[in-house]
């Protein structure tokens, strides 16, 4: 990257914004000089003062990402610098599995990097940024040492952003399963199997606070993937923990968990569809001390906001009908367009439609390691109540 670059000049109603955050669309656009799809561009206002600078794709409608608000050149050693300040952020947290890097909040919007023990996983989300991986990927050694590196696009994203993703080990193969510590819990990860590693990361935490909020009785989660809360919950002293998760990856790395932490002779995994199974055993009665509710995005775009609500109406009026006395639930949404306020009138109103009293016990939401900008909303997406029935 040189240090001229092609100017983009925003419209005078949109200067404001762009001055603390680094999302630019279209119709934000005044007009922009001839640049490359995932070149840099300088950012300028329309009286052609200084805005910022970034990387530029005309084909998404969200069309640059400022990288930077200081007059200074978007090239290696910059990228260098911002991972290297990324990643001594997280240092002295003690967690073998962590996120390094995270997109906007961390200052490089369209970058993911996580570490799992001795490897590292590196998502690219924008044409930018896939551009200049082995970039990234040297200036994450040089910090961290010669790791193996795998690969996890997102194939949605490349294909908005038109690129072609790179999945699994990039340059040479990590290991085929690496199996971490989270609060005491063993948690096994397959770092170069696919799109997902058997681990999200922004939960680190809650699954350690909800795990040993579950007391000693009768656990039921709810859209489970690897098992991650209920190993918590029987690792704390459930009696018995009951997993309902569809995806057959996930089934088998949720065994996987159970095994490696010896508590399979309590744990039973239902492959079956989690709307289906919560209504069944609304139908039978059943009671659980604890139930959570992690579902995958229901929204993904505004257009599916009021379906999305309807659904996590739905399950959390199941959820905590389910509740025995004293139960409690941990529900979650990881839909950014779902705010924290909506998302909690939704379980307000599903509990007065059931007709129950829940007491918040703490409101959460994601782990440390995915910091919050305040002029970003974006960046907090993870919403989650832990209620308690009175």
């Amino acid at each position: 990257m040189s240090k001229k670059s092609p100017v983009l000049r925003l419209k005078k109603s949109h200067e404001q914004r762009a001055r603390t955050h680094p999302w630019i669309f279209k119709g934000d656009v005044a007009d922009v000089s001839d640049v490359a799809p995932g070149d840099v561009v300088t950012v300028i206002d329309a009286s052609r003062r200084f805005v910022g600078r970034g990387l530029f794709n005309p084909r998404p409608a969200l069309c640059c990402r400022i990288f930077t608000w200081e007059d200074e050149p978007l090239d290696d050693a910059w990228l260098a610098r911002r991972i290297e300040a990324a990643v001594h952020a997280r240092e002295g947290s003690g967690r073998e599995a962590e996120r390094l890097v995270w997109s906007e909040a961390d200052g490089v919007p369209g970058l993911v990097v996580d570490r799992y023990g001795p490897a590292l996983v590196v998502q690219c989300l924008t044409l930018g940024v896939a551009r200049r991986r082995s970039t990234i990927v040297a200036a994450l050694r040089r910090r961290l040492g010669d790791l193996p590196v795998a690969a996890t696009d997102d194939s949605a994203m490349a294909a908005l952003e038109g690129f072609e993703p790179a999945s699994g080990w990039l340059d040479r193969p990590g290991p085929d399963e690496i199996v971490v510590k989270e609060a005491g819990v063993r948690l096994a990860v397959r770092p170069g199997a696919g799109h997902k590693t058997g681990l999200y990361l922004d939960q680190a935490e809650n699954r350690a606070r909800v795990g040993a909020a579950g007391g000693r009785g009768q656990v039921l989660d709810v859209f489970a993937y690897a098992g991650g809360f209920a190993c918590h919950a029987l690792a704390a002293g459930a009696t018995r923990a009951v997993c309902v998760e569809s995806s057959a990856e996930a089934v088998a790395a949720a065994r996987r968990n159970f095994e490696l932490n010896g508590v399979a002779a309590r744990a039973e995994v239902r492959a079956v569809n989690a709307f289906d199974e919560l209504r069944r055993l609304d139908r039978e009665r059943a009671r659980f001390d604890l139930v959570v509710l992690d579902p995958p995005p229901f929204a993904r775009g505004r257009t599916a906001l009021d379906a999305a609500l309807r659904g996590y109406k739905e399950i959390n009026l199941r959820a905590m009908r389910l509740l025995a006395p004293g139960g409690r639930l941990a529900t979650f949404s990881c839909s950014h367009h779902v705010d924290e306020a909506t998302f909690e009138a939704t379980c307000r109103e599903a509990a007065a439609d059931a007709g129950l009293r829940l007491r918040i016990i703490e409101r959460q939401s994601q782990a440390a390691d995915h910091p919050v900008l305040l002029t970003v909303p974006e960046t907090r997406y993870l919403k989650g109540l832990l209620l308690e029935a009175v």
